[in-house]
């Protein structure tokens, strides 16, 4: 076994010029240096502020307007009559929603959280819920049904994104530290999606914070991928466990635990192999992995622009590590981590479908290539895009 690169761990590096003798390895460390590391003066994206969720201005009013300057009602009614009365009633209040006025609003609303990447089961049964909780309720006063119907979206929305316990790792690390363990992460999910590097973006991110990293190598399945760990634990300088390859993952991580403890490090990352969601060999050693070790935290690496296909992956995750390790030791995905956000503009619906089936918050994002383009999810970010 390899514990490699004990450097000294006071500070996360930034991009600086360094003299190289030409070798194969020094040659490798400029280039990750120059691919991931930040420019000096460079902000990480996790410090930046992003503005808080403001109540969208309602619709111009001359959209009331129809053809021939015929006015028109809350839904496209051509009555006047009918118009003025419905006008009269949401001015004073008196107007109660029907299901039958609901459903055009809520279909057109159905529809545009689909365009922004959102499951389609999982876009009808917000507005489903949307729908019963606003049947029977009085319209309140000078308010359009599309506002109304815009705010209950809104509000279920930030409900299912709201995660349901602490994110905040950097608290849970330390408060992880009475119990004379490293805290462990297990980083799981399909090949290519961007799993090992979005583990040295949080490696980064806790060096950055002053938490004492190491990185262990348990993907022991994949051609070079000890070697790509071993190229960004040099460029982080942090220490890397690794025990080569064709080994057994559970007891790699297990060793790599056992070593941060004597060692005394805050944090053990585990970088797993990258495997589809029905290789059934692959899935019982993650299986066995998640038992054996029982990590603090199990996070799912998948991609932003992805539809059912990125739910399908994540739920036959949980349903491996729900058939393969025992009731008693039970232990599903805990959060998740979206890569390549920056790519998907205002497509943000996997924010909300993987939330919505698993009831885990997405934990962190990916926003670029260097290790400072990672940053927590802002709701009011997801929402106003999803509403715009």
């Amino acid at each position: 076994l390899s514990l490699s690169n004990s450097l000294s761990l006071s500070r996360a590096p930034t991009r600086t010029v360094k003299d190289f003798d030409g070798n194969e390895d020094d040659a490798q460390l400029a280039e990750y240096q120059a691919k991931f590391l930040p420019e000096a003066g460079e902000v990480a994206e996790w410090e930046e502020e992003e503005p808080d969720l403001e109540d969208e201005d309602e619709e111009d009013e001359d959209d009331e307007g129809g053809e021939g300057g015929e006015a028109k009602g809350w839904f496209g009614k051509s009555a006047v009559g009918s118009f003025l009365k419905d006008s009269l009633d949401s001015a004073t209040g008196n107007k109660v929603l029907t299901a039958e006025e609901l459903a055009p609003v809520l279909d057109a609303m159905r529809q545009q959280l689909i365009s922004k990447n959102v499951a389609s089961e999982i876009a009808l049964n917000i507005t489903e819920t949307v729908k019963a909780t606003l049947v029977g309720q009085k319209l309140a006063s000078f308010t359009r049904v599309k506002t109304m119907v815009t705010q209950a979206l809104k509000s279920a929305v930030m409900r299912v994104l709201t995660p349901k316990k602490s994110t905040d790792i950097l608290h849970e690390i330390i408060s992880n530290r009475r119990s004379g363990k490293p805290y462990t992460i297990v980083f799981v999910g399909i090949n290519g999606v961007g799993k090992s590097t979005s583990l040295a973006k949080v490696c980064y991110y806790l060096k950055q914070h002053n938490i004492k990293v190491m990185i262990a190598a348990c993907d022991t399945f994949r051609s070079g991928a000890v070697e790509q760990l071993r190229s960004h634990a040099r460029c982080l300088d942090v220490p890397l466990f690794e025990k080569g390859y064709l080994k057994d993952p559970g007891e790699v991580a297990k060793a790599a635990i056992d070593e941060g403890t004597a060692n005394g490090f805050d944090v053990v990352l585990v970088d797993t192999a990258g495997r589809m969601q029905n290789n059934d060999k692959l899935m019982r050693e993650l299986a066995k992995l998640v038992q054996i070790n029982d990590p603090n935290l199990l996070l799912f690496v998948g991609e932003a622009l992805v539809g059912n296909d990125g739910i399908d992956q994540l739920l036959m995750f949980n349903k491996a590590l729900q058939t393969y390790i025992p009731r008693a030791q039970a232990h599903e995905v805990d959060g998740i981590v979206l890569t390549k956000f920056d790519t998907i503009d205002d497509k943000v619906g996997a924010t909300l479908s993987m939330s919505y089936k698993t009831g885990q918050p997405v934990m962190f994002v990916g926003t670029g290539q260097k290790y400072t383009h990672l940053k927590k999810l802002n709701v009011n970010s997801v929402i106003r895009a999803l509403f715009s």
